[in-house]
Parts: C-alpha cells; sequence; structure tokens
C-alpha cells in the first residue's frame, strides 16, 4: 500500500560547499539552512517544523547524540524537530517524511561531518547500515558487498565489463570540475588514472568508490504553490542482506518506490530531463540506471558506451558530480541531490546546465538497497 502525497512544493534550497570543512555539523547545518531561508526570502519564525537527516554522532568527536536538541539552541528556536536516520538515504527520507507531517512549511536539512573519524572507525560504523552483525564481523564491509554486486551482475550479463564502470566514473568527474561546491571541482581525473586506480574490492577500483567529505544541504518544503512542484516522492525498504533477496542484479526498493513516483507524477521514465542517481559505488548508478527504467536490464551498458547519460546526452546522470565526486556527507547526500536538481529546473546550473530540463528524478539509497526514496521535480509551467 502506497500512501498518497500531499501537494508540496520546494520554496528555497540551499548547501554548503563539500570537503574537509572547519565547522562543527550542527552549524554546517545552519549554514545550509540559512541559504535556504533566504532564497525563499524567508525567516525562521514561518517554520512549523524541522526534519533533520543525521548520523553524526555516530561519526564526529562532538559526542552528541540528541542533535535536534543541538539545532533548537542554533536556531532559537521550539518548534518540532525530528531525526530520520536511514543510512545514506537519510537526507532522502527526511524529504518525504517532510511531506507527510501536514504543516504550511518544513525546514529539511541534511548535515554530516566525517572527515575528523579515522578510516576504520567510518568503516565499522558504515557496516551496521548493511549487514548483520555476522557478516560484520566477517569484514564484509560496503565495498567488498558491492563488489559482490558488480560480479554477480557481470557473470550473469557479460557484455558489461570495467571498463562500463570507469566510463561512469569518468562522467560524473567531468561534471564535478564545473561544480563549484563539489569536492573535485577544478581537479581534472583523466579515464586512464580511473582505469588504472588500484583495486578496493575486485572487480571495483578506488575510481569506482565514492568519497567521504563533511557537508550539510537543506531545502523548504511548502504547501505555497511555487516554480519547483514534488509531482512523486516514495520511499521503500528491503531485507538488510542482499543474500536474503531473490538477486542483488536489481534493488526491488527502487523499483517499487520509481514506480509510485512516477504513478504520482503522472509521468515514465522518457519524461525525465535531468536525473541525479545515488553512486556510492559505480556498479550502484549503473544497476539504478535500469531500476529506474532509463536502460533495458542488462542492456545499460550499451547507453553508457554511445554517452547517453553525459552531459550533453539524452538523459544527463549525476550533473553535480554524485557521490563519487561531488563527495558523499551521507545524511546530506540525499538533500544535496535536491540542490542540483533545483537549480537545473531553475536554470541556475551554470556551465553543467541541462538545456530545456523540466522534469528530474532523485534516487538515494540506504545500505545496499536496504532504503530508497524517489522523488521526481517538475517545472511549473509560466514560473520564473
Amino acid at each position: 500500500m502506497n500512501m498518497n502525497m500531499e501537494l508540496s512544493y520546494i520554496k528555497g534550497a540551499g548547501m554548503t560547499k563539500f570537503g574537509i570543512l572547519r565547522k562543527p555539523s550542527h552549524l554546517l547545518a545552519y549554514e545550509a539552512a540559512s541559504e535556504a531561508l533566504h532564497d525563499a526570502q524567508m525567516s525562521m519564525d514561518k517554520i512549523d517544523a524541522v526534519v533533520v537527516a543525521s548520523l553524526d554522532w555516530f561519526f564526529s568527536d562532538e559526542k552528541q547524540r540528541h542533535f535536534a536538541s543541538m539545532l533548537s539552541s542554533v536556531f532559537r528556536t521550539n518548534i518540532p524537530i525530528i531525526r530520520t536516520p536511514t543510512g545514506c538515504s537519510s537526507g532522502g527520507t527526511a524529504l518525504w517524511t517532510a511531506q507527510q507531517l501536514g504543516y504550511d512549511n518544513v525546514l529539511v536539512i541534511g548535515a554530516e561531518k566525517l572527515m575528523t573519524c579515522k578510516t576504520e572507525s567510518i568503516t565499522d560504523e558504515f557496516m551496521m547500515a548493511a549487514e548483520s552483525r555476522i557478516e560484520q564481523l566477517e569484514g564484509l564491509n560496503f565495498p567488498a558487498q558491492n563488489a559482490l554486486v558488480a560480479q554477480e551482475y557481470m557473470l550473469r550479463y557479460p557484455e558489461t565489463t570495467t571498463e562500463h564502470l570507469a566510463l561512469i566514473a569518468y562522467k560524473n568527474h567531468c561534471n564535478a570540475l564545473l561544480n563549484p561546491k563539489a569536492r573535485f571541482y577544478g581537479k581534472p581525473v583523466s579515464l586512464e588514472e580511473i582505469k588504472k586506480s588500484h583495486i578496493v574490492a575486485s572487480p571495483l577500483r578506488l575510481y569506482d568508490c565514492s568519497i567521504s567529505t563533511d557537508g550539510a544541504a537543506a531545502c523548504i518544503v511548502s504547501k505555497d504553490k511555487t516554480d519547483i512542484k514534488i509531482a512523486g516522492s516514495d520511499m521503500c525498504t528491503d531485507f538488510l542482506g542482499i543474500f536474503e533477496r531473490e538477486e542483488g542484479t536489481s534493488w526491488e526498493a527502487a523499483c517499487i518506490s520509481s514506480k509510485n513516483a512516477y504513478r504520482q507524477a503522472g509521468a515514465g521514465p522518457e519524461d525525465i530531463d535531468v536525473a541525479e542517481l545515488h553512486d556510492a559505488f559505480t556498479i550502484v548508478e549503473l544497476i539504478g540506471y535500469e531500476d529506474l527504467g532509463f536502460a533495458q536490464r542488462g542492456k545499460a551498458y550499451q547507453k553508457i558506451e554511445s554517452g547517453y547519460f553525459r552531459l550533453g546526452g539524452k538523459l544527463p546522470v549525476n550533473t553535480s558530480g554524485g557521490l563519487k565526486a561531488k563527495g558523499h556527507p551521507v545524511s546530506a547526500t540525499g538533500l544535496a541531490q535536491i540542490n542540483e536538481l533545483v537549480a537545473q529546473l531553475r536554470g541556475k546550473a551554470g556551465e553543467r546546465q541541462v538545456k530545456n530540463a523540466r522534469t528530474a528524478l532523485a534516487h538515494n539509497v540506504g545500505g545496499a538497497g536496504g532504503s530508497i526514496c524517489c522523488t521526481i521535480l517538475k517545472k511549473m509551467n509560466g514560473a520564473v
């Protein structure tokens, strides 16, 4: 059963630069929220509630688990503030949750501070989002788990090779070069460098994996009609472990949530002009093409080769640089996708602007397909 989404609009959006940042997570949240409020020409006293995505108490050295109350202190407000921890899909889940609350104006924030943590600490905490304790103890971390997905996919569809994964990574790095808020902004990476990077978990190489970073993003969900309509939005969950599902080469939560979002929007895959897909690993983006209906099952490699998903192609994907090259501050990722799509629909994406973009899709994944949110945005006719 799918809940009927109440009509909602994006009134404002904002985000910090992604990178190694000096501010603690609650001040990054404040920075992104302030930009969203400014964009909406609103003050905090017009906000009815806040939904915040943050796993920060897992990672940072701030040692504070009551993040909602921390934001109350920063914003000087006593309105409801709730948190939505669903791993890497926390931002998308926060956006979906905001639409269910029934308030007139909801501020949605995602914030994370990762770069003060040791790699082994981040690895341990990430494992808790995708595996049971048994797999954690055996070392089945995210790169290893997604490598198994890639292996299964390539066994089933042998036409797909690591060359296609490299082209996905290269596309996203080329896009990040044009995004001032991306961690890899102005830092070119060649296709040859991607192909020759060291193996992390076969067949995945270093450049098949997204990069951790600090950052925050925010938007304001409103009942007031604006230039950007949330035309479709759905969130689905699935079994924690991939081995519990029928297969690993398609993620059912993505198929269901996108189908529901398309239905709500009165649209189909062929209507999407620009998309932000969750590319925590290049294989996740590739499977996303097929789960969302952008390519036939097992045939995504053909469109990768043709440049279909590149800037200037039929359907540009991850114009922001994606998690791969913009960076992946976990809980902020889903809302950073929304920021990019709002900029695209408003014609304010600069050098990475997609011509005549009017319908956009965001695909935000938690764990290894355990929680997935799909959101469809539409530019309103006659809007500025």
